[in-house]
């Protein structure tokens, strides 16, 4: 079978048959192509074997489950068994043959392929299967084959196929696309909406949507024949809804499932059964028998707080896209329906598509891939979409930090040793670091629960929980394989702390010490403020390693999904990188506080009083309280209060170059310096003569002129003086009572003649009568309204009809 004889079987007619021929002229003409084909048409398995007579296929699927199925799928269709002309690779699991002509792999397991032997010689066709869906490895895995194309292998041929119609950027890096006709069968739709849930917030979904989940689903099963496949975010709603239905024959389908278990799911059934799934269902892969599909609306999708490093999966609404993904598996068989729970109004607000994960993802593997490639950041390479630049830069930093890559941003030996572990660059850090203290078992252990989706709170319980999952155990081995020799406990350990190292080399940044004894709330060491779950069994631990968190909208502080009790040993252990001693002078807790500080990051270790400090050096610190504290910790007498306010009045009256003595002005602290100098803590501030360093304000050429552009007080009639009030700097105030005001022709003015007082008139009693800035037009005009309304009130007083003579 080492010829290039066909390998496509005659059965079964499926609508991708009829666009084969177009397909293979495509590729022949060009080289690359697009087929985009819907679900049930048959592009995942009767296009590899039809290529297969051009020569070895390798196939690339986006998850293990669908790269098993098609590999078992195909390897049916043919006659055989998997391994012989139709084989698989996944991470840790490969059956492949001498005769293998179609080899299906993860789209991840390709990438490690390209970087280890670009050429992939032996390979005459790649097929990117399902690029709809936008992971972070089919881009990549894309872009490098299309570079291989144009700089290596020009020979090599390339397919990208897509459920989807949205191929514009798809045609312009492959050029011609093929379209497949729909499938077969026709779908039902039936709108089964909720009668009140609330949206999904974090993880967290509503109950009562998976109550109305289970009663459609029981419903369904009730009145349609055939299997029904329900759609649900994540394992916690699978085995919420399956608990509901208990009575009822329920299987479950997931991407961390065993794959004996996942393979019986995928096996024809002789009875009717309901199978719950996450969006591993989606596409690539048929769970034989469905006839009707439950869709909870729901997808469960990475999303990085890249300014902390908190990464979270969180659950939002399918795309239209994807729900017809979902939909088409009740078709693939026969005409079937799918009941969504949602409204049809609701389904128009959905969005289009899925956001590539590129766009929101944690970015480090992606930026160490395109080092490995010799293309840092992705210059020169056809990425369907560029990556964002903050969180590329994050990225970046986080490699450097690991030893990953150089200042240029090149991969160093150690960047290489990081990536040949075959997962994220900061747990394969903490295996290739932690094994030699731990021992490889234990730090293999870790490093595989920690790549889980859900290792639990209490993360030393969830490791004991999962210790004798096939799945685990499988991955476990593959770690330690990749660590070669196993190596000794350089000393002997508890599980928890050695889980705590473990923890704490992947994410020292989130070595975490409480705030206060017994609480929940905790200072993480990269600056960000977490809290325990209420009632958690952490609760009251001294040091946390903390291996999941995340900040939900409108938090002030990250709550933490899953971490380890440890010591401070373990932490500084962990997180030696981040030790810093420095000396501190500072403004805290309202005083000036000079202290040596041994810090882990932000959480501080140890504080020892300094003796000797530098007067500039307090100086700041005060300053800083003082802007920080306001303008009250001065002691502002009535002589400081009047005299800022007449500076501030002749700034606002004549402008520059009186002094600007307004708050923002003042919080500078530029005249204060020498009385900042002079002191040395926060009652020093309130001895400081605040007068005198308002007048060292005054340029000689003004000191002067301020009496006469902003009196303390002015003329009145007879020999009397008046106290002019600055309060308002754009209104000084003159108050007086009417009776004195007697004899009185103009108003008085300030600021060398430029601005009227404003008076303020008051009855013998000492009320507001009247408020002028023209008394002769008041004497005119105001005053016998005045004179009639107070002369019978108080008639001991003179009210005379012309109180200017």
């Amino acid at each position: 079978m080492r010829d290039h004889g066909a390998v496509l079987p005659d059965e079964p007619d499926l609508p991708i048959r009829r666009v084969l021929p177009s397909v293979r002229a495509a590729l022949d003409d060009r080289g690359s192509a697009v087929l985009v084909a819907p679900p049930g048409t048959g592009k995942t398995t009767l296009v590899p074997l039809d290529l297969a007579g051009h020569g070895r296929v390798l196939v690339a699927e986006p998850r293990r489950l669908a790269t098993r199925a098609a590999a078992r799928r195909m390897a049916a269709l043919v006659g055989e068994k998997v391994g012989e002309r139709v084989g698989y690779a996944v991470r840790g699991d490969r059956r492949t043959g001498p005769d293998t002509r179609v080899e299906v792999v993860t789209t991840g397991l390709l990438v490690r392929r390209l970087q280890h032997d670009p050429a992939l010689d032996g390979v005459d066709t790649v097929i990117l299967d399902e690029c709809h869906e936008r992971h972070l490895d089919s881009d990549l895995a894309l872009a490098f084959c299309v570079d291989v194309r144009a700089n290596l292998r020009p020979d090599l041929r390339l397919l990208a196929t897509s459920a989807t119609a949205d191929t514009a950027r798809l045609a312009d890096l492959l050029g011609r696309t093929v379209v497949a006709e729909d499938a077969l069968h026709p779908v039902e739709v039936v709108w089964a909406p909720p009668a009140k849930v609330d949206p999904p917030h974090g993880l967290r979904v509503d109950p009562r949507l998976l109550d109305h989940v289970a009663a459609t689903t029981r419903r369904a099963f009730r009145k349609r024949d055939g299997d029904v496949l329900v759609f649900l975010p994540g394992a916690g709603e699978i085995a919420a809804v399956a608990d509901r239905l208990r009575d009822l024959p329920v299987r479950s389908l997931l991407g961390r499932q065993d794959a004996a278990e996942q393979d019986a799911v995928l096996r024809p059934s002789a009875t009717r059964r309901i199978v719950l799934a996450t969006a591993v269902a989606e596409s690539s892969l048929t769970v034989p028998g469905v006839r009707v599909v439950v869709d909870a609306g729901l997808a469960r999708v990475p999303r990085t707080d890249h300014a902390r490093g908190l990464g979270a999966l969180v659950t939002v609404p399918v795309s239209k896209a994807g729900a017809e993904q979902r939909a088409g598996r009740a078709g693939r068989e026969a005409p079937g329906v799918v009941y969504r729970c949602w409204s049809e109004a609701a389904h128009d607000r959905l969005p289009a598509r899925p956001q590539p994960e590129i766009a929101s993802a944690d970015l480090t593997g992606f930026a160490l891939d395109l080092a490995m490639w010799g293309a840092p950041g992705g210059d020169g390479l056809a990425l369907p979409d560029p990556p964002p630049a903050g969180p590329m830069t994050v990225a970046i930093e986080t490699l450097r930090a690991l030893d990953a890559v150089d200042d240029a941003g090149r991969v160093t030996a150690r960047g290489r040793r990081i990536a040949g572990v075959g997962t994220h660059p900061r747990l394969a850090r903490a295996l290739l670091d932690g094994a030699p203290v731990v021992g490889a078992a234990r730090a293999a252990s870790v490093v595989a629960l920690l790549d889980r989706e859900s290792p639990g709170e209490d993360l030393v319980a969830g490791w004991r929980r999962v210790r004798d999952d096939t799945s685990f155990q499988q991955e476990v081995r593959r770690l330690r394989a990749d660590l070669g020799a196993s190596s000794s406990p350089a000393r002997r350990m508890p599980d928890d702390l050695a889980a705590g190292l473990v923890v704490g080399l992947a994410y020292p940044e989130r070595l975490a010490r409480a705030r206060g004894a017994g609480g929940s709330a905790y200072l993480m060491s990269g600056g960000t403020a977490a809290d325990l779950a209420p009632g958690s069994a952490l609760t009251g631990v001294a040091w946390l390693a903390v291996a999941a968190a995340d900040r939900p909208p409108g938090r002030a502080s990250a709550r933490i999904r899953s971490a380890v009790a440890i010591d401070e040993a373990t932490a500084r252990e962990a997180g030696a990188a981040l030790l810093r001693t420095s000396e501190e002078v500072a403004w805290s807790g309202g005083d000036v506080v000079a202290r040596r500080v041994e810090r882990l990051g932000a959480v501080p270790l140890v504080e020892r009083p300094l003796s000797t400090v530098s007067p500039t050096v307090v100086a700041a610190a005060l300053l800083d309280g003082l802007r920080r504290e306001g303008l009250g910790l001065l002691r502002w007498d009535k002589g400081a209060v009047a005299l800022r306010q007449r500076l501030a009045f002749a700034r606002q009256a004549l402008g520059e170059p009186w002094p600007d003595v307004s708050d923002a002005a003042l919080l500078d602290g530029a005249w204060l310096g020498p009385d900042l100098v002079a002191a040395r803590r926060r009652a020093d501030l309130g001895r400081v003569d605040v007068a005198a360093a308002l007048r060292r304000l005054l340029p000689w050429q003004l000191a002067g002129r301020l009496d006469a552009v902003a009196p303390e007080r002015v003329a009145g009639p007879g020999e009397r003086r008046l106290r002019v009030d600055y309060a308002d700097p754009s209104a000084p105030v003159v108050a007086l009572k009417v009776q004195e005001a007697f004899g009185w022709r103009d108003t008085p003015t300030v600021a060398e003649g430029r601005v009227p007082v404003l008076l303020h008139l008051l009855s013998p009693a000492g009320r507001p009568v009247a408020v002028t800035r023209d008394l002769a037009s008041f004497w005119q005009n105001g005053y016998p309204q005045v004179r009639a309304e107070l002369r019978g009130r108080y008639p001991r007083h003179a009210w005379p009809a012309d109180p200017t003579g």
